[in-house]
């Protein structure tokens, strides 16, 4: 079971201007979606003693810059109960494993290419759909039999460039 609808929200990052409905709406879908997705899957998962729940992330957990708190906050909560539920779940033989990918920015796709390219350590490489779709058959699959618990970023190693959103600053090619 994927667990992969999720929401940005207001884009704007200051605390004073974050609007309080829409930090509920984003939590509502980011991570209660989430909760029920995975509540229902186990009580199909549980009698049948197997199963794998995957979520999306997101490298938003892990960074810190000009992000949207509600965004923010949902996907940290969702590596918090994939922590939990792997304890939870893993003594029924349901691996439990979330996906943090890198992007999805308000731009069009050539200038997100660009910045990804330029903000991650793998040169050149751009994060594709298929990159994360192939991340996650990998932890739905039996080669990933014994992996619960994992947060696989896949992010061409910006999260490694401790670099802020919103920085200015070039990144040599």
């Amino acid at each position: 079971m994927y667990n992969n609808a999720g929401i940005g929200g207001n884009l704007d990052t200051t605390i004073l201007n974050s609007d309080n409905a829409d930090f509920k709406k984003v939590l509502e879908i980011n991570l209660f979606g989430s909760f029920l997705g995975a509540k229902h899957a186990a009580r199909v998962m549980i009698p049948a003693r197997k199963g794998c729940i995957l979520f999306t992330g997101s490298v938003a957990a892990s960074i810190s810059g000009d992000l949207s708190y509600a965004y923010k906050a949902s996907k940290h909560a969702i590596l918090g109960f994939n922590n939990n539920l792997t304890v939870e779940l893993g003594k029924y033989g349901i691996r439990v494993n979330t996906i943090s990918p890198y992007g999805g920015m308000q731009m069009d796709k050539k200038a997100a290419e660009e910045f990804m390219s330029a903000a991650g350590n793998l040169r050149r490489a751009i994060l594709e759909p298929e990159d994360v779709a192939r991340a996650a058959l990998y932890l739905a699959s039996d080669d990933a039999k014994y992996v619960s618990g994992l947060s696989l970023i896949v992010d061409g190693g910006h999260n490694h460039n401790h670099l802020l959103f919103g920085a200015t600053d070039s990144v040599a090619n």
